[in-house]
């Protein structure tokens, strides 16, 4: 793990943000006015404790922070409400998913997350955005976390987005029946698929209790912020579900490709055993009567040695006149069966 990043943030009513030296500096100076933003990155145990006597945070939440395995959720306490969300980080080999928590009392903001695979903080965005949104962050601790929350949400396009232009290419290989393609690759995009649908899900559920007003944190005026967040995560829940349906069709033709594939093979291969079936009935009665004409002993069949010239010639021509009978014969013979009607 890297090592953690604390920062504590006072913000003030003209929405003008500045940096504090300790979390007892935040508490203070916010008693009148304002609000703070704790903004932990990677923390560990010993980071993450003093917000529980400080401020009254449930050790569960504290816990719940410094597991990855988190499901999106909404938990109500009296004096702060505990959400978690899921920061998307696409990668070529697979998408990582991140774990965002998010604490909300009457005059602070909690954040805590981690890093990206390239070492950078995942809030990165927000902090470039901070001095562009004083209109807002003065409104309240709900208006710093829509920011946050809006920003996160905004980047699962961009990973649900790329899935969708991979399917595409893969689609354009399966349709040119390229022999390298690995229909593992599919399935590595449903699974992918599959987790961002989960997460859609539960993270819609979540602002779906903020809109009905179920935290007590959120002013009326800050709630039409969350219904714009809730129709971005239905929208992108439905972009899931479509590309995960995708994912089945293009397995479906990958497999009718190869079916049709085999079939030609087959049929290659079919059409090369009755040619050699063919050849083998016309030559199985000439390779009888050869052998028998070749023996020493048919010169006593034909009467003696005086007839032997004529009688080799005319076994020459009952061999041909038999083949071509033979030939003639198999050939109506597959010819009927081409004609047939099938069943």
């Amino acid at each position: 793990m890297a090592d953690s990043t604390v920062r504590f943030f006072y913000i003030n009513n003209a929405g003008n943000i500045s940096l504090v030296s300790s979390l007892q500096d935040a508490i203070k100076a916010a008693e009148d006015s304002g609000y703070f933003w704790l903004d932990f990155c990677d923390p560990t145990l010993d980071d993450l404790s003093p917000l529980i006597s400080a401020l009254d945070i449930h050790p569960l939440s504290v816990e719940d922070c410094l597991n990855e395995d988190q499901l999106p959720k909404l938990d109500l306490f009296p004096n702060y409400s505990f959400m978690i969300f899921n920061i998307f980080e696409p990668t070529e080999d697979e998408l990582l998913i991140h774990e965002l928590d998010l604490f909300i009392g009457s005059n602070y903001l909690i954040s805590v997350t981690g890093r990206n695979k390239n070492h950078a903080h995942l809030l990165q965005p927000i902090d470039r955005n901070l001095e562009r949104e004083k209109d807002n962050l003065k409104l309240g601790p709900a208006y710093l976390l829509h920011m946050i929350v809006d920003n996160v949400v905004d980047h699962k396009f961009t990973a649900i987005e790329g899935i969708e232009e991979l399917l595409d290419r893969y689609e354009t290989v399966i349709i040119d029946q390229e022999q390298d393609f690995n229909p593992g690759k599919l399935m590595d995009s449903r699974r992918d698929l599959q987790t961002i649908r989960k997460s859609l899900f539960h993270e819609r559920e979540l602002v779906s209790k903020i809109i009905r007003k179920d935290s007590a944190f959120f002013p009326e005026r800050s709630i039409v912020y969350f219904r714009d967040v809730y129709d971005h995560l239905s929208k992108y829940y439905e972009m899931s579900d479509s590309a995960r349906d995708l994912v089945t069709s293009l397995m479906e033709i990958h497999l009718s490709m190869i079916n049709n594939r085999m079939s030609r093979i087959s049929n290659r291969t079919n059409a090369i055993m009755r040619r050699l079936t063919l050849i083998t009935t016309i030559f199985m009665p000439l390779t009888l009567l050869s052998g028998i004409g070749g023996m020493s002993e048919f010169t006593m069949l034909t009467g003696g040695e005086k007839n032997a010239k004529i009688a080799y010639l005319v076994l020459f021509i009952v061999m041909a006149v038999i083949a071509y009978l033979n030939w003639h014969y198999l050939l109506r013979m597959e010819q009927g069966l081409k004609d047939s009607p099938e069943d």
